[in-house]
């Protein structure tokens, strides 16, 4: 695993930890399995914005360390890896779980055990449905990434649209999702066709979606199955396909190679190749100090990092998870150098921001 995210170091004592001066994150993501490559490039990005703080000092004087751990995608494991971070690790906050699955878990853990979780790579709603006292998001949800791609839609009178959906929970709750964002729009859903994780049956659910005639596709998956998907849409549909955030990591768009040009996707960070703004110029650096090359999957774990970073930094010189909490709800209306996270007492869920790409030539993403 990467520099900024160790494993558990067996035979540390909680107090020695503490006596380091260290500030200790906790991290359960999907490190193996099918899904595993779809975070390579965030693990990344993470990293890299780790390093940078830590090479300055760290926060307010302390070396800032993340403790990542494999879940391989699973909810339980989820769980049992966090309350390891919590009861052995001391973590003074958890990190940006990987699945929607996963964070719904952890949120009866983080009331129970009073710990704060700031991000999770799921912008699923019916995580930030209710107020959580201790559960921060970080970018936007998935609903304002469809109703973004619907209000497109809308406005170049493709109204008629088709959804496939991964048939795993990240597709399944996102059906009814793409159902009330419809009616709302006044877009028709022609067809709602779901798709095997693994991408089995993607020919199938081509032709099927092929013979209700859309004027546009969304695609709510991610992983193996939209790449199988993609490639068999590209010779029976011949129309749009829009994407969300979640499933454009560099790996899936160089699996896709000619077929995943013209493919729309919603972004929930800034266009990450213009160094225009502070926080981009800053992403640069880092990436290039890391001989890594810069993409939307890495400048969204190093935004992420960063919103984690400012809310250690307002916990104060011995932040506790208390303070942590606190230090979140007054990031009123931050200016990250370009991105804006606007938190209070009352609202836990930082941003809203949504802009749609297309993939040109090369896997280049043009705005």
């Amino acid at each position: 695993m990467a520099a900024g995210a160790a494993t558990l170091l067996g035979g540390v004592s909680p107090r020695v930890r503490a006596s380091s001066g260290e500030i200790v994150v906790g991290q359960s993501i999907h490190l193996s399995g099918p899904l595993a490559p779809t975070v390579t490039g965030v693990l990344k990005g993470q990293e890299v914005a780790l390093n940078a703080v830590n090479a300055r000092g760290g926060i307010n004087g302390r070396k800032v360390r993340l403790i990542t751990l494999d879940d391989a995608y699973d909810a339980t494991r989820c769980v049992a890896n966090c309350m390891k971070l919590i009861e052995q690790e001391r973590v003074t906050t958890l990190f940006a779980p990987g699945s929607t699955a996963n964070a719904v878990a952890l949120l009866p853990i983080l009331l129970k055990e009073r710990v704060p979780l700031i991000g999770t790579y799921s912008g699923a709603p019916v995580v930030r449905t209710k107020h959580h006292p201790y559960f921060f998001t970080t970018t936007a949800s998935y609903q304002d990434e469809v109703v973004q791609m619907l209000r497109n839609l809308m406005m170049l009178q493709r109204g008629e649209v088709g959804l496939v959906y991964q048939n795993n929970p990240f597709g399944q709750l996102m059906l009814p999702v793409v159902e009330a964002a419809a009616k709302e729009a006044g877009a028709t859903l022609v067809a709602k066709v779901p798709l095997d994780i693994n991408g089995a049956d993607a020919a199938a659910a081509a032709e099927r979606m092929a013979a209700q005639r859309p004027r546009a596709v969304l695609l709510m998956a991610f992983g193996p199955s939209m790449v199988s998907f993609v490639k068999a849409a590209k010779s029976q549909l011949g129309v749009p396909i829009y994407c969300t955030s979640v499933s454009n990591s560099q790996p899936l768009i160089q699996a896709l190679g000619d077929d995943a040009r013209g493919l729309a996707f919603t972004q929930v960070v800034p266009y990450p190749w213009r160094a225009t703004t502070p926080l981009v110029r800053e992403f640069h650096k880092a990436m290039e100090s890391a001989n890594q090359p810069v993409g939307y999957d890495s400048f969204l774990g190093y935004l992420n990092t960063r919103v984690l970073l400012e809310g250690l930094r307002r916990a104060g010189s011995q932040p506790t998870r208390d303070s942590v909490v606190a230090g979140m709800e007054g990031m009123s209306r931050v200016d990250l150098g370009g991105y804006t996270v606007d938190y209070s007492p009352t609202n836990h869920h930082g941003s809203k921001f949504v802009e749609i790409t297309i993939v040109g030539p090369g896997g280049r993403f043009m705005k």
